[in-house]
């Protein structure tokens, strides 16, 4: 059915638990396994404020900040993966607003299936908070499985 399983994690419990359902489906189909997380793109205030306060380099600091979290993040998800006996591939798409991030991975690996978390926020705080996985959902070439 599905070959090809695609799951995004921001390393948070909620998200977690979309990884640990998306390896245990992949298990029971035996699917490939892609395993993406997304960091955002600094804004420039917040770069400003970092060198009004004097701090040398301030972007190169966040960018290495980002790619040692994204690695933590990535090595525990891998971690459960490797438990469970499933071979993945992990992937950090950097700069990049997250469902788009977690789109375009989606598309350059051919999944076939896109399998995350969501908070289950409604109404009023949805609106104010986003949600990530509604806009994957609605914008997704390929079926998002939703966990919550």
């Amino acid at each position: 059915m599905y070959k090809h399983i695609l799951i995004p994690t921001d390393g948070s419990p909620t998200a977690t638990k979309g990884v640990e359902h998306g390896l245990a489906l992949a298990k029971a189909l035996q699917a490939k396994v892609t395993i993406v997380t997304v960091t955002e793109m600094w804004s420039s205030f917040e770069i400003t404020h970092e060198v009004r306060l004097g701090k040398p380099n301030p972007l190169a600091s966040f960018e290495e900040k980002a790619k040692q979290a994204s690695a933590k993040i990535l090595e525990a998800a891998a971690a459960k993966a490797s438990a469970a006996g499933i071979d993945t591939q992990t992937v950090h798409i950097a700069d990049m607003h997250p469902a788009e991030g977690i789109l375009r991975a989606a598309k350059e690996r051919s999944c076939d299936l896109i399998v995350m978390a969501s908070h289950g926020r409604r109404g009023f705080r949805r609106l104010m908070l986003g949600s990530q996985t509604a806009e994957v959902a609605t914008q997704a070439d390929v079926p998002v499985l939703v966990v919550r």
